[in-house]
Formats: structure tokens, C-alpha cells, sequence
């Protein structure tokens, strides 16, 4: 795909994807929806860790509310969410690598939930996120519903939806719905640093951790108790377990080769 309204980088195992509509503060419109489906789904296969982040100074602004595609200048939100918003998220939440939102700037309504669809994010301290919807008469989408109350429980996620305040990401961050925020002058060094080492690192460990966690949540304790030595099995049959393993004996930093 040639691509228009993002920018995609593969180098050592780690791809870059960036919202680059920046005079529309990376706001989503039906192409870039399709560019980040196609950018995600190859990177599943030829990556080792992924990276989602904005141009500029915004991380994304949600719906491009003058994106009207082909309806007769209507957005018909009902398909778009099916038909766009599903299987971009979907290809997101199942990268079998580990995914990062580094969100460098504003993060609101579907950037916002688009940001959480992520494994971890990382977000600057002059970031923040915000559930815009009510303010133009809509409920979250983009998997905000899914989401938020299991980031942050449904006392958090009922007020942050009805109120619609912006949270800052030093907020998110004492909440649970990030992983950290960090000092601007950091931030891209921060980032880079963390994806690096999930770049490098133990992939189908990386991969049976996020099922494992993900699962846990519809289980009963005996029931994952299982389902860990089941993935702890597989795990151990495989190369980077070794290299783990004799690195440790080494005293030495483990070289995985992510398999």
C-alpha cells in the first residue's frame, strides 16, 4: 500500500507507525484507518515490537468529523465503526508482538481509546487523554467502552465518559491507564529505549505473556493456573529460553533471537 496519512519504518525488528496528518492533529479519516489495518497486519508478521505515535504535537484528535467519505456528505458512524474502526483495533489488540502508544500530545476520543489499544502506553507529561464524545451528544467508541473500565474500574471510567474532563497523563498514569509519563525532554529518547528492548527481547515469551494476562480475566484461578504451564511449556522449548538461561549461567546480557 502507498502509503499518505501515516509514516511506516522497519529497522531491527521495530516498526514505527506515525499519524501524519498533523494540520488536522492526526485526526482519523477513513484512509488512515486503512493505512494503520494494513501497516499493523504487516507489521504482525516482519516486526518484533511496534510503535504507534503522532506527527507533531498532538497524538491523534479523534474522528475527522469532515470526513464524510462517500455518503453524500454524511458519516454514517454505524458502518464506519464496523467496517473501519473494528478491524483497525482488532489488528492492533492482536499483534502477536508487543505494542506501544507512544503518545507524544493530545490523545482524545477515538485517539484517545486508540492510544489504550495498545499493550503499553507511554505518554509525555504535556500529554492527556479525553472521552470528547459527550460533549457532541455520543457514547465512547473505539473500544473506550471495553477498555477504560478494565484499565481503570467503572467508577473512573463512568466519570471520565460523562464529564468528559481531560485527564492529564500524569493522571492516567496514577490511575492505571498508562503505563508511564514521562518528562518532555525524555520523552522520545524514553520511548525509543523501551521499544528497543521490546524489539530485542524474548518474542513468543512476549507474545504467551500478553494471551496469559489477556485470558485471566474469564478464568478461574485453577483454570489459569493450567493455561500458565501450558504457555510456560512452550516457552521452555524455545531458543531464547536457552539463550536466556545460559546468558544467566554467563553472567552476561541474554541475545534473544525472538525465537
Amino acid at each position: 500500500m502507498d502509503y499518505k496519512e501515516i509514516l511506516f519504518s522497519l529497522q531491527d525488528g521495530l516498526a514505527v507507525v506515525t499519524l501524519n496528518r498533523e494540520a488536522r492533529k492526526n485526526a482519523l479519516n477513513s484512509r488512515m484507518r486503512s493505512e494503520i489495518t494494513h501497516a499493523m497486519r504487516m507489521a504482525s508478521s516482519e516486526a518484533r515490537a511496534v510503535v504507534l505515535t503522532g506527527a507533531g504535537d498532538a497524538f491523534c484528535s479523534g474522528q475527522d468529523l469532515s470526513d464524510a467519505g462517500s455518503n453524500g456528505g454524511q458519516l454514517d458512524l454505524e458502518r464506519t465503526l464496523r467496517d473501519e474502526y473494528l478491524p483497525m483495533l482488532q489488528a492492533i489488540y492482536d499483534c502477536p508482538v508487543p505494542v506501544v502508544a507512544a503518545v507524544n500530545g493530545a490523545a482524545a476520543g477515538a485517539g484517545a481509546n486508540l492510544a489504550l489499544a495498545a499493550d503499553v502506553v507511554i505518554a509525555t507529561e504535556s500529554a492527556f487523554f479525553m472521552q470528547a464524545f459527550s460533549k457532541i451528544g455520543l457514547i465512547p467508541d473505539a473500544g473506550g467502552t471495553w477498555f477504560l473500565p478494565r484499565q481503570i474500574g467503572l467508577a473512573k471510567s463512568m466519570g471520565a465518559a460523562l464529564f468528559a474532563d481531560r485527564v492529564s497523563a500524569r493522571q492516567a498514569c496514577d490511575w492505571g491507564m498508562i503505563w508511564e509519563a514521562v518528562p518532555d525532554a525524555e520523552f522520545d529518547a524514553h520511548w525509543r529505549a523501551r521499544a528497543d528492548y521490546l524489539a530485542s527481547g524474548p518474542s513468543k515469551a512476549f507474545a504467551a505473556t500478553k494471551s496469559a494476562l489477556r485470558e485471566s480475566f474469564g478464568r478461574t484461578l485453577a483454570e489459569q493456573l493450567s493455561e500458565e504451564a501450558h504457555l510456560q511449556g512452550q516457552c521452555g522449548k524455545t531458543r531464547d529460553f536457552l539463550e536466556g538461561v545460559t546468558a544467566f549461567m554467563e553472567k552476561r546480557p541474554a541475545k534473544f533471537e525472538g525465537r
